[in-house]
This record gives structure tokens, C-alpha cells and sequence, in this order.
């Protein structure tokens, strides 16, 4: 059996499935998008069996992009958790056949608070077609399945739906990726979109030398600093040049090298920094892979050093 040629016929299946539904949206979508915009309260996803796990990461997809909305289970409603409902929200009940028996259950108290209801089924004149406001068509030739019966296609489709709802009202809001980094403030975006060199550099105890000191100082204070590098300060206490561990080793290579030489015999004169401790960490990075760096020092707008900020350090947190 080839299972290769098996996957390649169930994804062009619900491809072809998808491109079918996007030539024929219709204006109900444009109204539900409108209905969902209007909404003063939360929106509200239910959904039985697959058709609800579906509805729960519909729901999710919403919250995260700027529309607040919970997933309820039809079963729990009937439970005590139709309380969750406001007058002010908008509910998105999908069921396939729209017959599912503990959503059309919950359906009639739904309008019964006059509560906006958007309906996602292959049948308007089903039960949940009739008590819906708005119906959005999910129409499939054929399941993927090969019995035409497991729901494949037909929650591929709705999915997609979904989320094509979703970028429809990101679009409206003017959703941006700091909006989404808001709501996502541990994910990797939020990291690159809010954390800042001054949150990571490190300003305490920074291996700092004059540049009269000799090159023996200068080594004592790396091995001291553990950042691999000594900062060396003019006589008005700016950032004036920087001895790396790799600057020492080369040192050491060359015939006329002494303990005993100035520090500025071997350092970096005028070291890569920057003047802004509000700069994002992530831009930071790309600033220290350009330059080829491990080290960028933080100074204020006179050079006079703030802090450091190591690769190590970015790498560690995550910044990407």
C-alpha cells in the first residue's frame, strides 16, 4: 500500500474543498463580520464533539487576536454555564448536519435573550440554519475519508472559515503585531517586540580600567568580570577602547609583548556601542551578528558607560 499516494489524496481533497469554499463566500460573511464588530461583549464559540474542538480553537485564535471570545460546550450550558452568556455577546454555534442534539438543545434559550447568532452548518434549513441570524455555508463535496464518513473535509473547512473570520476582524481593527505580542507577552514575538537592552544588560560591577593602566590590570579585571572583556575609560570616564580575551591572545603571539605595556598597546580603539538602552533586545542581536561581535557596550549620550549587554545574555532568554 502506498501511503504516500494515500496523503496526497486527502490533501488535495480538502484543498480542492477549501478553493471551492472561497469561490463561493457570500455576503452572509461580510454580515457576520459586521454582527462580531458590533459586539459590546465577548464572542462566544460552541460546538458538539468535533465540530467543538474545532469551536475551541476558533475561539482561542479570536481571543489572541483582538476579539475576546470563549469556547462553551453545549452540554455544560445546559448545565449552569449558560449563565456565561451576556445579553451584549455574539454567539457562533457550528454544527455540520445542524441537527447536533446538545447544541439545537441550548439554541432556543440563546434567542431567547436576543443574543446574535451565527450559524456554521452545510443547511440553512436546518434547526440551527432556522434559529440563526446569519448562516455561513460549510458545503463539502466529499469527506477525505475514504467512507465519506469521519469528518475531514468538512472540519478542515470550517477551520479555515474560522480564520478567515479571524483575519477579517484583525484587518477591520487595524491588528497589529504589537497588539498580538500583548497577548502573547512570553511567546517568542512578544520577547522581540517588548523586551529592551536595559532589561538584559548588566550595569553592577563592570570590569572597568583606565587607559593608563597597564596590560596586567587589564587581565586581572577581565578574569574578575567574567565577560570576557575589560572596558577602558579615558580620563573623563568615557568609553574610550576595550581589551577582549581575543586581543590578549594575540598579544601574547607578538615578540615585543610585555605585562608590563599599556593597556592601549592592545586594545580596540573606539568599540562597537550604542547610546540607547531602550533599543529592543532583539534589534540588539542583530547588531552583534553583524558586527561580529559578543559584547556591545551601553553608554549615555556623553559615552559615559551604562552597562554591557553579552550574546550569552540574549541567547539565554531567548531573544531571537
Amino acid at each position: 500500500m502506498n501511503y504516500k499516494t494515500i496523503a496526497q489524496e486527502t490533501l488535495n481533497i480538502e484543498a480542492n474543498t477549501l478553493l471551492n469554499a472561497a469561490k463561493n463566500i457570500d455576503d452572509a460573511f461580510n454580515k457576520a463580520v459586521e454582527i462580531i464588530l458590533a459586539c459590546k461583549g465577548k464572542l462566544v464559540v460552541s460546538g458538539v464533539g468535533k465540530s467543538g474542538l474545532i469551536g475551541a480553537k476558533m475561539a482561542a485564535t479570536f481571543a489572541s487576536t483582538g476579539t475576546p471570545s470563549f469556547f462553551l460546550h453545549p452540554t455544560e450550558a445546559l448545565h449552569g454555564d449558560l449563565g456565561m452568556i451576556d445579553k451584549n455577546d455574539v454567539v457562533i454555534a457550528i454544527s455540520y448536519s445542524g441537527e447536533s442534539e446538545e447544541l439545537s438543545s441550548i439554541l432556543p434559550h440563546i434567542k431567547r435573550f436576543g443574543i446574535p447568532l451565527i450559524g456554521m452548518t452545510r443547511d440553512k434549513h436546518s434547526t440551527l440554519g432556522q434559529y440563526s441570524d446569519i448562516v455561513i455555508k460549510v458545503v463539502v463535496e466529499k469527506e477525505a475519508c475514504p467512507l465519506n464518513i469521519a469528518p475531514t473535509s468538512s472540519t478542515t473547512l470550517t477551520l479555515a472559515l474560522g480564520d478567515a473570520l479571524a483575519v477579517a476582524l484583525m484587518k477591520a481593527r487595524d491588528f497589529k503585531k504589537s497588539d498580538f505580542a500583548s497577548f502573547h507577552p512570553g511567546g517568542a514575538l512578544g520577547k522581540k517586540l517588548f523586551i529592551k537592552v536595559k532589561n538584559l544588560m548588566k550595569s553592577d560591577d563592570l570590569p572597568v580600567v583606565s587607559k593608563d593602566a597597564k596590560v596586567k590590570d587589564a587581565i586581572l579585571k577581565i578574569s574578575e568580570g567574567r565577560l570576557g572583556t575589560v572596558l577602558i575609560t579615558d580620563n573623563a570616564g568615557k568609553l574610550a577602547a576595550l581589551m577582549s580575551d581575543g586581543d590578549v591572545r594575540r598579544a601574547l603571539l607578538r615578540d615585543d609583548f610585555s605585562l608590563e605595556d599599556d593597556v592601549l598597546k592592545y586594545a580596540t580603539s573606539d568599540p562597537m556601542s550604542i547610546d540607547d538602552e531602550e533599543m529592543l533586545a532583539s534589534d540588539a542581536l542583530v547588531l552583534i551578528e553583524e558586527k561580529k561581535i559578543q559584547l556591545l557596550v551601553v553608554t549615555d549620550k556623553d559615552k559615559k558607560i551604562q552597562g554591557v549587554l553579552h550574546i550569552h545574555t540574549l541567547i539565554e532568554k531567548g531573544i531571537s
